[in-house]
């Protein structure tokens, strides 16, 4: 049996932080996994611009209440959830999440939590598992699920090396190339077509 582990942002919806950025006008936050392959200094780094400007987790929303699904992506996960299981594994937050699953048409999701002061200011950030990407595969492994993962960027590439097979969507240049073993898709067509090869093969 397949089951699916799929990135959420670049993937189905568009990427949360730069569209923070472009909002607010604050550059650096455009800045994400595709360009710092490490979280932890990343999310620190965003913490604390948002302290410095005073953005809490209202403004977050509201910049996330105007953002829909990728072109195309629902229209994908429909199809794909007519031919197998889907787990959305992402490095996101619930209180980020909830307005875009919806729209998704709540998909299972694997994410983590943000710390977050009454008066909305956002303190921390707190990791369901750590490496919890690529824990979900290692998990769906064991319960004996052959495994496809589909990811874009550096916190990806983990949870696609451990699964039985990796799928690369949309990437950037230097994530492309530094993992040249991973199949890559610029559409959801050419995605439909190799999940459908590893299907083919697999049941061969």
């Amino acid at each position: 049996m397949h089951i699916v582990c799929s990135d959420l942002e670049g993937i189905f919806v568009p990427e949360i932080w730069i569209n923070v950025a472009e909002k607010t006008g604050i550059k650096e936050l455009s800045l994400t996994t595709r360009d710092i392959p490490d979280y932890d200094v990343l999310m620190k780094r965003r913490l604390a611009i948002l302290d410095e400007k005073g953005l809490k987790i209202d403004d977050i929303k509201a910049v996330i209440d105007t953002m829909g699904p990728l072109e195309g992506a629902l229209e994908f996960l429909d199809w794909l959830r007519s031919r197998t299981q889907i787990i959305v594994v992402s490095d996101t937050f619930v209180q980020f999440a909830g307005p875009l699953m919806k729209k998704l048409g709540w998909p299972t999701l694997f994410c983590n939590k943000l710390s977050i002061d009454p008066d909305g200011s956002i303190v921390d950030y707190n990791l369901r598992q750590k490496d919890g990407k690529r824990e979900a595969v290692v998990s769906l492994n064991r319960l004996n699920y052959y495994t496809i993962s589909i990811g874009d960027s550096y916190n990806d590439i983990a949870m696609m090396k451990e699964a039985d097979a990796g799928i690369l969507f949309r990437p950037p240049e230097n994530v492309k190339n530094e993992f040249p073993e991973f199949p890559v898709s610029h559409s959801y067509d050419e995605l439909k077509t190799i999940i459908q090869n590893i299907f083919a093969n697999d049941s061969a």
